[in-house]
């Protein structure tokens, strides 16, 4: 599985970025594909999944209501639009597969494919 994210870049706090992540390589049925962030000297984390069949989407509290999840069936693609960002959302993003997910999981080791990541800026 090949995934290429994109779509990052500077923007100032309270502006907007979408970020894509096209998958090739694979047919998705119970699949989900998640973003997780990494900042400056920390540990990456989870930010939210969606669930390829059902399209269910779960997030982490530092996102919620200002990050949406989406997906595009016919483009194997997912979208991470990213709302009000501020300073904090700061980092290098990368989208994931996770093969097999039955529940929506925010676990890194769950994710077996992982694409190259795309920076995102967010200036006060």
């Amino acid at each position: 599985v090949q995934l290429q994210a994109s779509g990052g870049g500077l923007v100032q706090a309270g502006g907007s970025l979408r970020l894509s992540c096209a998958a090739a390589g694979r047919t998705f049925g119970s699949d989900a594909m998640g973003w997780f962030r990494q900042a400056p000297g920390k540990e990456r984390e989870f930010v939210g999944v969606i669930n390829w069949s059902s399209g269910h989407t779960y997030y982490a509290d530092s996102v919620k209501g200002r990050f949406t999840i989406s997906r595009d069936n016919a483009k194997n693609t997912v979208y991470l639009q990213m709302n009000s960002l501020k300073p904090e959302d700061t980092a290098v993003y990368y989208c994931a597969v996770d093969p097999l997910q039955l529940v929506p999981s925010s676990r890194i080791w769950d994710y077996d494919y992982w694409g190259q990541g795309t920076q995102v800026t967010v200036s006060s």
